[in-house]
C-alpha cells in the first residue's frame, strides 16, 4: 500500500516513517525533504498548498495528516487552510482514508484555542469526501514532544517551582512508540474509517505527579508549591524562561492543561491489541541520551 506521512519531520513523522515502511511504501512529505530511502520517498510541499499536496500525494491511498502551526501566532487560521487543502488533494487523488492524530479534552465546553484547534481541524477533514480515521493523545512521552520537553526542562533546571493549578489536572500520558503503534495499526484498516479513537498510557495522574516521577528517575526532589492564579500569559514567559520552548508554543499548549485529558474510549485497544508502555520506561527511554 501507498502511505504518505504529512509532517514527516516531526516529532511523530520521524518515528512513524519508518514504521510504516516495514510493510508499506512511504511517501514522507515536508517543506525541508530529507533524503530518499529504502521504502521511503521524499516530496516537498507544504500542508496548505493543494496544488502541492495533490502533486504529492499522487497515487496515494492513506494520508497521515501529523502537521500543525503550533507556535505560528495565526496557528488556527493555517491549521483550517491546511485541514481544508489535506482533504481536497486527498479526495483529488483518490486516497481512501486519512488518519489524523489530535489532542484528548477537545470536548471540553471551555477549550483553549489549541485543542479548539484541533478539533476544529478533525472537523473539517472529516467534512471532505474521504474517510477520516481521528485519534486523539493525550501528552506523548518521547524525545522531542514539547510537552515533554517542557516537564523535563523544569525538573532539571529548577531546584524548586511555583506553579498554578493546572497541576493538580488530570492526564494520562502515552509513550512516542505506542502512539506510533497504533498509527501504523488503523492504517487501511477499513473497521476504523469514519471513527474518532482515544489514545493514553495505562496510568492516569496529575502534572504534579508527572513532575515527581520524572524528577525522581532524574535523582531530584524539586520542591512544587501550587498558587491558585497564575495566568497563561505569566506561565508561558515563566516557561520561556526557564525551558527551550518558545513562548509561542508554550502559551497555547499551558492554556489547555485546564482540560483534563483523559482516554474515555478504549476500543482502540481491541482494535490494536498490544501491552501499553508504563510511564515510568517510556520517561526512562526519553531522557536517554541520544545515541543517533
Amino acid at each position: 500500500m501507498r502511505v504518505a506521512v504529512l509532517g514527516a519531520t516531526g516529532t511523530i513523522g520521524r518515528a512513524l516513517v519508518p514504521e510504516l515502511a516495514r510493510r508499506h511504501e512511504v511517501v514522507a512529505i515536508a517543506r525541508r525533504p530529507g533524503p530518499d530511502a529504502d521504502g521511503v520517498t521524499w516530496r516537498a510541499a507544504d500542508a496548505t498548498d493543494g496544488d502541492a499536496l495533490s502533486e504529492a500525494l499522487e497515487g496515494v491511498e492513506v494520508v497521515h495528516h501529523l502537521v500543525h502551526s503550533l507556535g505560528s501566532p495565526d496557528f488556527e487560521e493555517r491549521d483550517r487552510r491546511a485541514a481544508d487543502a489535506v482533504a481536497r488533494a486527498s479526495a483529488a487523488v483518490g486516497a481512501r482514508q486519512i488518519v489524523y492524530l489530535g489532542g484528548l479534552g477537545d470536548d471540553a465546553p471551555d477549550l483553549s484555542p489549541h485543542l479548539r484547534s484541533r478539533a476544529e481541524t478533525a472537523e473539517r477533514l472529516a467534512a471532505g469526501s474521504v474517510p477520516v480515521t481521528t485519534l486523539r493523545a493525550a501528552m506523548i512521552v518521547g524525545r522531542g514532544s514539547a510537552a515533554f520537553e517542557t516537564v523535563r526542562a523544569l525538573v532539571e533546571r529548577l531546584p524548586g517551582m511555583i506553579c498554578p493549578r493546572w497541576v493538580s489536572t488530570e492526564t494520562q500520558p502515552i509513550a512516542l512508540a505506542d502512539v506510533v503503534r497504533y498509527l501504523a495499526g488503523v492504517t487501511g484498516c477499513e473497521a476504523a474509517y469514519g471513527e474518532t479513537y482515544d489514545l493514553g498510557g495505562p496510568e492516569v495522574m496529575t502534572y504534579r505527579t508527572m513532575i515527581e516521577r520524572i524528577a525522581r528517575l532524574r535523582g531530584r526532589r524539586p520542591l512544587i508549591i501550587e498558587v491558585p492564579v497564575l495566568s497563561p500569559r505569566l506561565s508561558s514567559l515563566w516557561l520561556h524562561l526557564v525551558t527551550p520552548v518558545r513562548a509561542g508554543v508554550a502559551r497555547p499548549l499551558v492554556e489547555g492543561l485546564k482540560n483534563p485529558t483523559v482516554a474515555r474510549d478504549t476500543r482502540i485497544r481491541e482494535l490494536v491489541p498490544f501491552e501499553p508502555t508504563p510511564f515510568d520506561a517510556a520517561a526512562r527511554e526519553a531522557l536517554e541520551p541520544d545515541r543517533s
